[in-house]
């Protein structure tokens, strides 16, 4: 990463307080930003794909250490795929979440939106639920089971 990107802010969190997406932005906004992509994701009370369920909470897990060096290695690609990328932002909450709470938050921005900033944010979410360390146990009214992901770490995912 050249020195000229580490003018830029980037935020990368677990975190297990409110995600206050203005704040966030806020951060990650210059003067010459024009444009900002974020992708929220949130708890669902009920999933209709695949095997429909309800969901009363989620409880969220991770290895702090690991999880934001992970995070920061997703910011770093990012903003070697899109280099007009200005500030980033990835945030992951952990603890107890209802339905209807944001449990992630990922935001790019850059001076216009046909720079890259919508695929930078898409990539930031799939990246992270790739390679950072979170675990997610779902609890509903039948029980609760641990959510496997896909993620299998391969020697260059290492921090």
């Amino acid at each position: 990463m050249t020195d000229e990107y580490m003018n830029y802010p980037t935020i990368f969190s677990i975190t297990e307080a409110d995600l206050d997406i203005n704040d966030l932005l806020a951060q990650i906004t210059l003067t010459g930003t024009g444009a900002a992509a974020i992708f929220t994701g949130m708890v669902r009370g009920e999933t209709r794909r695949d095997d429909p369920h309800e969901t009363v909470y989620l409880e969220y897990e991770a290895y702090v250490p690991m999880a934001e060096a992970k995070m920061k290695q997703v910011a770093e690609e990012i903003r070697q795929k899109w280099p007009t990328v200005e500030g980033i932002a990835i945030v992951q909450r952990v603890g107890r979440l209802y339905p209807k709470t944001p449990t992630v938050l990922i935001a790019c921005t850059a001076a216009h939106r046909d720079t890259g900033v919508f695929e930078a944010a898409r990539y930031g979410i799939d990246r992270l639920k790739e390679i950072v360390p979170v675990w997610k146990k779902e609890v509903g009214p039948g029980g609760e089971e641990w959510v496997e992901g896909d993620y299998l770490p391969k020697p260059k995912d290492r921090p």
